[in-house]
Order: structure tokens, then C-alpha cells, then sequence
């Protein structure tokens, strides 16, 4: 039996864009993928949201996920995440409240508590770098509209009285908020020691809540399955260099096909960088690697955000993931 034979795995979107495919074949694309994971039995599909970055198109996430919620029928949609600093927490509980409305019992509510990169993005948006020292209290705010335990006479209409999951993304001090409030955590796969510290942070002052009784981790990780290690190692390679352009010339570029001939010495650290701490592998290689890690680090799901130029190996790659993990029966 697989190692990872029974795991929930879940999708997270950012809509990157390729070389010659233009923003609206993205977004559609996006929701095309959800489509497809859905018939492979994965538990949810989230989209991201990040404002004027060259290279992603996933800006406005509750409008995205309507459009996927739209278009299936039993998977989980939501977001990886509303970065709540942006937004004022009513309209967030409104947003989430019209597609709990729209579409009952598969809406999720993940949080983050970044803002935009430069000043430029964060004047745009209204907001000071600042406003993640606030996002505890947003939480709060937001989580009160819906319960309707807010102090003010103002309701969220709809969404007070909705049962919606939220997700905290333990970015900085994420995990130790998600704690207090006792909420779900999704935390990224990064250093495995750094990982193991979090969770037993977070698990150790846990504090149950209506919105979750115990601990709930979600781990995000980048995952790439192919027929030989080297092909699966391929699948990373456009993100890396998508990662290791921007670090150097501070764009994010659209992935493409082929990766540059000549790095510079700069570039090329970066692009390994880029790669650590990914799983790429034959299926048996990825099931041991990945279901060990699940195994020590007991996590309860995993979220897999792979991005690559061609959308058939991505495709490939997320149904040989759901042949190792999950049940015949989960798959349409």
C-alpha cells in the first residue's frame, strides 16, 4: 500500500500565465483545472490572490472562485488566500457569504495577512505595510460578522448565521494567531525542522473554538510526479526560473517552455533555491518522500501548488499524486 494511500490532497491556483497565452485563457484555464482535479478526487481547489505582478492573474480570488464553484459540482472551492489586511473584514464576510448562498456546504475561507510588495501596489490598495500588525483583530471582526457576535449594529447580509470554514495561512505569526482563535492552519513545506516546530507550537496552545474543536493542519507543498525522477524534475524547472528571473530584474515573467542556455552565477543560485525543498520524483519516489514527511509531521491534508509551462505534465502530474493517495472511489 502507498504511503500516502488515504491522505486528502487538495489543489492551490495562483493562474500563472505562459508565453503566448494571454490573460483570459489563464483565468479559463484555471477554472478548467478545477474541473479536472475534481474528477480525480481531490478534496479542494483554492485560488490565490496577489495585486499587479506580472505573470499571475489571480488578483480578485472570491470573484475567481465563483467562477469555479460555477463550473463543479462537489469540490471545495476557495482561497489560498484573502489577504484580509487588503480588504475591510464586512466585505469579506459579504463575499463569502453570497457564495456560501450560491453554493451550500463547499465554500472555504482561507486567510493571509500579506499586503502589496511595494508602496506603489499598497497605496493603490489602501493600506501601510503596517496593517499586518492588525490582522489577529481583523480575523475577529470577520469571524464575528458571521457568527453574529459583532458590537456594532451593522450585519453581514448575506453571511451572518453561515457556517464557513476559515483557513489561517501561517505566514510570520500566522500559526500562533490560528492557535488563539482556534482555527485551521495551512502552513508551507519549507525547512522540515522549521515545520516541526510550528505545528508543535501550534498544536501545544491550540485553543478549540466553534470553528474548529482540535488542531487542523493543511501542509502546502510543491510536488511534481513523472515516469522518471529527471522528467519530474523538468515539470519544476519553469517556476524556478520564473523565481530566479524575478529575484534578478524584480519581474515575475510569464513561465515558458525552455530554460535559458547561460545563467549568471546570480541566477543560478537562485534557481536552485528555487528548487529546494520541492518533491520531484517517480511515483514511488514521491510516495516515499511525500508520505514520509505527512507521516512525521502528522498533518491531517496536503495542498499541492505546482505550477509548470505545460499544463498536460502539470495535469499528469496531479493524476499519478491521486492514483498514490486517494481511494478508486473518490475518482469519477
Amino acid at each position: 500500500m502507498a504511503a500516502l494511500s488515504g491522505v486528502p490532497l487538495s489543489v492551490l491556483d495562483r493562474s500563472r500565465t505562459r508565453v503566448g497565452e494571454t490573460e483570459a485563457e489563464t483565468l479559463r484555464a484555471t477554472v478548467e483545472l478545477a474541473q479536472q482535479v475534481e474528477e480525480l478526487g481531490y478534496k479542494r481547489f483554492w485560488v490565490s490572490e496577489h495585486h499587479s505582478v506580472p505573470g499571475v492573474v489571480g488578483s480578485a480570488p472570491t470573484v475567481l472562485a465563483a467562477a469555479v464553484a460555477a463550473r463543479t459540482n462537489r469540490i471545495r472551492v476557495g482561497t489560498g488566500g484573502v489577504m484580509l489586511p487588503n480588504h475591510r473584514p464586512l466585505v469579506v464576510a459579504e463575499q463569502f457569504g453570497v457564495l456560501e448562498s450560491l453554493y451550500p456546504g463547499r465554500i472555504d475561507m482561507g486567510l493571509g495577512r500579506s499586503v502589496g510588495f511595494t508602496n506603489g501596489i499598497r497605496r493603490a490598495l489602501g493600506v501601510e505595510k503596517d496593517a499586518t500588525e492588525d490582522f489577529a483583530a481583523q480575523v475577529r471582526e470577520l469571524l464575528a460578522y458571521l457568527a453574529g457576535t459583532q458590537q456594532n449594529q451593522v450585519h453581514a447580509r448575506p453571511g451572518e448565521g453561515l457556517h464557513i470554514p476559515p483557513f489561517i495561512l501561517a505566514v510570520g505569526e500566522g500559526a500562533a494567531i490560528a492557535a488563539s482563535l482556534g482555527l485551521p492552519v495551512v502552513l508551507a513545506a519549507r525547512s522540515e525542522s522549521q515545520v516541526l516546530a510550528t505545528l508543535d507550537e501550534y498544536r501545544t496552545s491550540f485553543q478549540p473554538s466553534a470553528w474548529a474543536p482540535e488542531p487542523y493542519v493543511i501542509l502546502a507543498v510543491t510536488a511534481a510526479v513523472a515516469e522518471t525522477t529527471e522528467a519530474a524534475r523538468q515539470i519544476l524547472l519553469p517556476e524556478a526560473w520564473a523565481s530566479a528571473y524575478s529575484r534578478t530584474r524584480g519581474v515575475f515573467p510569464p513561465l515558458q517552455p525552455d530554460m535559458p542556455s547561460e545563467m549568471t552565477a546570480r541566477e543560478q543560485e537562485f534557481f536552485e533555491n528555487g528548487l529546494r525543498g520541492q518533491i520531484y520524483g517517480t511515483p514511488d519516489e514521491v510516495d516515499t518522500a511525500l508520505g514520509g514527511l505527512v507521516r512525521r509531521t502528522a498533518v491531517d491534508e496536503v495542498l499541492i501548488t505546482t505550477n509548470t509551462y505545460d499544463r498536460a505534465d502539470l495535469l499528469a502530474s496531479y493524476a499519478a499524486l491521486a492514483e498514490l493517495a486517494l481511494p478508486v472511489d473518490a475518482r469519477l
